[in-house]
């Protein structure tokens, strides 16, 4: 069959949406784009399996609507495959009645985790015809082509519409997929170089993304859409991911990856990665960043994974405020994150932490704990980077649960789910948190922290470039959510 993994154009006065490989959904004043892993192992799989796969995704080519569509009628596909997610998930209903009025033979498929939340609204909502729910959706599509039109051979997790509209499904979905099985990525076929540069994790380009594992070892934050696409842990074979680090190193010249898993395996798995990275002299010719939770690892492992080549460690600090921590289910300590970043950075490793304001339990003075510690770490130079947002409650969440049944949800427009204004009730005014985020932003020009930029710096060219990048990208986040 004729498969298209697609991303229609979704222009805005935003800015440009972080759809593909993300799980807090924003809008980017300057154009990010991250490398869609799962989607590209998904047109990887089909491809393999036998079927004809075009890669258009209009976003991260910078498309006009007009030049998407002629894209799409260009490969006059079989099936069109969509991510979506909440924020922009109306505008995706819209863009599939569109498509299914242009292409009326051509099937629509949508996958992510708004729709694995709420799969019947998207069914009542538009004229889809299949929803691939759960985070397997490669392994899913793959299935789906191959019992095209006898769903008695439909794995679980799939919805589909009967000819007379009624609404099927083939039962809730598995995780029981082997990922030890799973083919490297097919980059030429996924056009890699769309998103080997714009992205503000790489100090080294080109870059690319990977990921060892799906999706989180912890796998319980309350606030985290992806624990509705993968409530089960699992990981690849170490020696296979070495084996494509090196493949990507000698076929493209890669010099920076990002291994997105919610969080990158530990224990043994590391120290195996960490050994063969090394004995093979990957850790002189690359860098590779990565996903980590605070308190699990010591600073002996921390200085094998710098050896190993590890560059950037990314946390969520999320908040600085116990009570809130526990809320949401973290099992973390406030004070094992100071010491964490610490241990973190004193190894040499770049540390990368992420903070959220908006709980609707948190008070002026618990942002101000958080605006405090944050400022600090990067003062410090614990914290190499941060970013700031607001929280949204994804529909699937615990929290959202939570908020729903306590009568705090604002709205239930998902237009709204943005981060660009408040979906809860909270007891501090929009502009307050808007201006915490702010002041924790301005911290990157505090003259400590410029002061411990310019020391560290390592290649005067390079670094600058990166500098300069992130400088910019700053002075994006500040407009982002300007008052």
């Amino acid at each position: 069959m004729r498969v298209a993994i697609a991303y229609p154009p979704l222009p805005s006065d935003k800015g440009v949406p972080l759809l593909g490989q993300n799980r807090q959904f924003q809008w980017f004043n300057r154009p990010t784009y991250i490398y869609p892993v799962v989607p590209a192992l998904a047109a990887t799989q089909a491809k393999k399996a036998g079927h004809e796969v075009a890669w258009l995704d209009g976003i991260a080519s910078e498309w006009t609507r007009e030049q998407f569509d002629a894209e799409l009628a260009a490969f006059t596909p079989e099936v069109i495959v969509l991510e979506t997610k909440t924020p922009v998930v109306k505008r995706h209903w819209r863009i599939v009645a569109e498509l299914k009025a242009k292409f009326p033979a051509t099937a629509v498929v949508m996958v992510g985790d708004h729709v694995t939340a709420l799969p019947e609204e998207t069914m009542a909502n538009c004229p889809v015809d299949y929803l691939l729910t759960g985070g397997d959706y490669d392994f899913l599509l793959v299935n789906l082509l191959a019992h095209w039109g006898d769903p008695a051979g439909f794995e679980p997790g799939i919805y589909w519409r009967e000819v007379d509209g009624t609404v099927r499904n083939s039962g809730p979905f598995r995780l029981d997929h082997d990922l030890k099985t799973l083919p490297w990525i097919d980059r030429e076929l996924t056009r890699w170089r769309l998103y080997s540069e714009r992205n503000g994790n790489y100090r080294k380009t080109p870059g690319t993304y990977l990921m060892s594992g799906r999706d989180c070892w912890h796998g319980k934050c309350t606030f985290c859409s992806w624990t509705t696409l993968y409530p089960t842990y699992r990981v690849r074979d170490p020696m296979d991911v070495v084996d494509e680090i090196g493949h990507l190193i000698e076929a493209y010249g890669i010099r920076e990856i990002m291994d997105d898993t919610g969080s990158l395996p530990v224990g043994g798995w590391l120290k195996t990665f960490c050994d063969e990275m090394i004995r093979r002299g990957y850790h002189k010719r690359i860098r590779i960043d990565c996903n980590m939770r605070f308190g699990k690892l010591t600073a002996e492992e921390y200085r094998l994974m710098r050896k190993a080549g590890f560059r950037l460690v990314l946390f969520g600090l999320e908040s600085a405020n116990q009570a809130t921590l526990d809320r949401l289910v973290k099992a973390l300590k406030v004070e094992a994150i100071e010491s964490g970043a610490r241990a973190a950075s004193k190894a040499g490793l770049d540390v990368h932490v992420t903070v959220m304001f908006g709980y609707p339990w948190e008070n002026e003075a618990d942002m101000a704990n958080t605006v405090t510690l944050a400022r600090r770490l990067l003062r410090k130079g614990y914290a190499y980077t941060l970013q700031v947002t607001q929280v949204v409650p994804y529909p699937g969440t615990p929290l959202f649960k939570e908020l729903k049944a306590n009568g705090q949800l604002l709205t239930e427009d998902w237009d709204d789910y943005d981060m660009r204004g408040p979906v809860m009730r909270s007891g501090v005014p929009e502009e307050k948190i808007k201006e915490a985020i702010r002041t924790v932003y301005r911290a990157f020009l505090h003259p400590e922290t410029v002061i411990r930029r310019l020391v560290s710096t390592r290649d005067p060219i390079a670094d600058f470039r990166f500098y300069w990048r992130g400088f910019r990208s700053l002075l994006g986040h500040l407009r982002d959510f300007k008052g």
